[in-house]
């Protein structure tokens, strides 16, 4: 059911860009491998291709119901924090806080956040709507945001305290562009100053929630679009409901053979609460 990538594998499919293009993460495309096994039909290299697996919160995944691979992968910026993701896993219970942070952003990004608390457990959810930042959390089990598209967000790390099995995802275009780590002095700025862009560009990285504590994270390696990144409203109270890391990353992303990647043990699991 499962392909687990490690640090080191390729990362990105180099192409063109957009919507009709064709680039993607490595992980990505693994997920049709099944789907090319098992058929003669061939799939196009363009454009994302709809995720059979996608809202699916009350079905177990399995063969041959869904032809598809979830691919998930151990990697940081170290193989120690590779083999954290799964180390962290084996104490995992599920208690701790769900944060949202949905700012004050206008398009469709902060009604699927908010939808993510409305769905979560009340009793365990941090929500916060306006344009302050929230930092230093303690006991996260859950978090999502809008990472360094937030114009509040200032400082690389949250400083939060994750509990093992803390999980994240955030509406960033390229967060999970590499592992290499950045120097430690780096910090997020804007569009118009490259020469302080790391890999490319100045978004948040994947890979320093990694360092920071989370059992599983989400990430882009190209532009995915919102529509296309993985949905909080459908990750987390899937999450908190006791579904594995890969179902409950999988059914939160609408495409495949697209730009995201997820982050950690593919078996990895709360419980039931």
């Amino acid at each position: 059911l499962y392909i687990v990538t490690t640090l080191g594998m390729p990362l990105r499919i180099d192409g063109a860009g957009g919507m009709t293009g064709d680039r993607a993460s490595v992980d990505s495309e693994l997920t049709l491998l099944y789907r090319r096994l098992k058929t003669a039909k061939p799939l196009p290299a363009e454009g994302p291709l709809a995720n059979p697996f996608y809202e699916q919160r009350e079905v177990a995944f399995s063969h041959p119901r869904f032809a598809i691979y979830l691919v998930t992968r151990l990697a940081g910026y170290s193989v120690a924090d590779a083999k954290a993701l799964v180390s962290r896993c084996r104490t995992a219970t599920n208690r701790g806080r769900f944060v949202i942070d949905s700012g004050t952003d206008a398009t469709g990004g902060n009604a699927m956040l908010e939808r993510a608390a409305r769905l979560l457990p009340g009793g365990r959810v941090l929500l916060d709507a306006s344009p302050a930042v929230l930092y230093g959390i303690d006991n996260v089990i859950g978090y999502a945001s809008w990472g360094s598209n937030d114009p509040g967000r200032k400082r690389r790390y949250p400083g939060f305290r994750w509990l093992p099995g803390g999980i994240m995802t955030e509406f960033v275009s390229t967060n999970a562009r590499t592992f290499q780590r950045p120097p430690d002095k780096w910090k997020f700025s804007d569009w118009n100053s490259p020469h302080s862009w790391f890999a490319g560009t100045q978004q948040s990285l994947s890979a320093d929630y990694v360092a920071e504590g989370v059992s599983g994270a989400s990430g882009h390696v190209y532009e995915p679009y919102l529509t296309l990144t993985a949905r909080p409203d459908f990750l987390l109270p899937a999450w908190a409901d006791g579904r594995n890391l890969a179902e409950s990353y999988y059914l939160s992303m609408p495409a495949l053979s697209w730009q995201n990647i997820v982050l950690g043990d593919p078996l990895c699991s709360l419980g039931k609460p």
